[in-house]
């Protein structure tokens, strides 16, 4: 069994848990609003991948277990990849609903003309092939963007 990293996590929901808080966001919504659903802490990949394994009747094969039936290999991030999820940027713009488990992100939006004058100015970046001008189209009017370091 292969896993991209040993410390990656990911969040996790039934189908059903999600569609029925998906319907009642729907029915808490003025227009244009951008919900959050706390789907509870994050679990490690490599935990559950221990665990099928485990609850398949067989046993990992590790250090402690060089003898186990099933080895979990790890490879490596894919690229943009990441670790651990964001189901935001700012978790100090949620506001609560009239349900626990869903939360309205209130964030700021660009007018009409603000988002008229970056999709020009996008055509024009991506049309002339100029990366640092996107990079600072990006960095300009994507809140909360940070530029990797070392990244050309």
């Amino acid at each position: 069994m292969t896993v991209t990293h040993r410390d990656i996590t990911r969040f996790f929901m039934t189908i059903p848990e999600a569609a029925r808080l998906v319907l009642l966001a729907g029915a808490f919504s003025r227009g244009g609003d951008v919900f959050v659903l706390d789907m509870g802490k994050p679990v490690k990949i490599y935990e559950i991948a221990r665990r099928m394994i485990t609850l398949s009747g067989r046993s990992v094969r590790d250090v402690e277990n060089p003898s186990g039936d099933v080895e979990i290999a790890i490879t490596k991030l894919r690229p943009g990849e990441k670790l651990y999820e964001e189901l935001l940027i700012d978790d100090e713009s949620l506001r609560t609903t009239p349900h626990e488990k869903i939360l309205r992100a209130e964030e700021t939006m660009l007018s009409q003309i603000e988002v008229a004058g970056m999709l020009k100015e996008l055509q024009v970046s991506l049309a002339e092939g100029d990366s640092d001008r996107l990079r600072g189209l990006v960095s300009r009017w994507v809140e909360g963007f940070h530029r990797q370091e070392g990244v050309a």
